[in-house]
């Protein structure tokens, strides 16, 4: 499947202990359709004075892996593998931050014109959890 333009809804989710924080966003990007994955790019707008920040969104077909690649000023790579902990780079604007990511549930329900895709992980800092996430990602064609 070639890009597809999409309206693209992003809800997350992360909690620390009894205190939860949940963010939406709604934008346009495109969706495309690889062999062995599904991948969603989009543009997060940001606070003057940062600049835009560009996201590519790619979910393996198996459930086993997600990545989400952050590029502009602070980018970042977060690498999700089922029941696996990974170390990623978060950009800041303090500099980068190192994170161990620990992925939890991977789901996609991909219909061509329509999905969703939901995932799981916890973020630790030195060893110390930080937070528990979810994210879920809805798309629908033109």
């Amino acid at each position: 499947m070639a890009n597809k333009k999409a309206v693209i809804k992003i809800i997350g989710t992360q909690r620390l202990g009894a205190d939860a924080d949940k963010i939406e966003l709604t934008t346009v990007g495109t969706v495309e359709e690889k062999e062995d994955s599904y991948i969603l790019r989009y543009n997060e707008e940001q606070e003057p004075p940062f600049q835009t920040v560009k996201t590519k969104l790619s979910i393996w077909k198996n459930e086993n892996r997600v990545e989400m690649m952050r590029s502009g000023p602070f980018g970042s790579l977060l690498i999700i593998e089922r029941s696996k902990r990974n170390l990623c780079t978060y950009g800041t604007e303090y500099g980068d931050l190192l994170m161990g990511i620990y992925g939890k549930n991977i789901e996609n329900d991909f219909h061509g014109e329509s999905g969703t895709f939901t995932f799981g992980y916890d973020i630790d800092v030195n060893g110390a959890l930080t937070s528990q996430n979810e994210v879920t990602v809805e798309f629908k064609t033109n």
